[in-house]
């Protein structure tokens, strides 16, 4: 309803990212063979919903794999907090500082892809075109319902409020794709916005 909700409010640029794991997932519901990559079809379904953007979590991965390759040599400099572990994964992070909170030192401080992806968005994309933070409706697509629990972390959010508005699982978003009788199997293919 809180993405529905943004889509329709004019004020709102709503756009949304997906997690590589949906195009492999995503058409099994739709009648297609399991593991088919839909990537190009699942842009143009999410453009039919209405979404102002719709962006490749891919991009967030690279700058996530930047940010912990600088962090990893500067910690190889001082030799301090290795080896690094990633903190890419919600899941992972809580179970780490769960039970062997000894190692979260050596976590990463890089922000995960998604939050890494709402951060640039609520900041330079909203430069880009012109608009205030709270103007950027941020959704994302993502396999793991521990990226809900990791979009509503206060410490994970500093470019808006709430860098990443609503997680969506794979399966939610097929709800809103049927509820607006969107055949992914039938769409021509389209490209992510760049």
């Amino acid at each position: 309803d809180e993405v529905w909700a943004a889509i329709d409010n004019p004020q709102k640029h709503v756009i949304i990212q997906t997690a590589p794991s949906v195009r492999a997932t995503l058409g099994e519901s739709f009648g297609m063979p399991v593991g088919t990559n839909v990537e190009g079809k699942m842009a143009a379904a999410l453009r039919r919903l209405g979404f102002d953007g719709v962006y490749d979590t891919d991009f967030a991965a690279d700058m996530t794999i930047m940010e912990e390759a600088t962090e990893f040599m500067e910690r190889l400099k001082t030799g301090e907090n290795l080896p690094i572990i990633t903190s890419c994964c919600p899941g992972w992070v809580r179970f780490l500082k769960g039970q062997y909170p000894e190692l979260t030192g050596q976590l990463s401080t890089a922000k995960s892809p998604q939050q890494m992806f709402g951060a640039v968005a609520k900041s330079y994309y909203a430069e880009l075109l012109g608009k205030k933070p709270e103007d950027i409706f941020c959704v994302s697509v993502m396999p793991c319902i521990a990226k809900k629990y990791e979009a509503d972390v206060p410490q994970v959010n500093d470019a808006a409020e709430k860098d990443v508005d609503v997680v969506l699982t794979a399966r939610e978003l097929v709800r809103m794709l049927r509820a607006t009788q969107v055949n992914v199997a039938a769409l021509p293919e389209e490209d992510f916005d760049h």
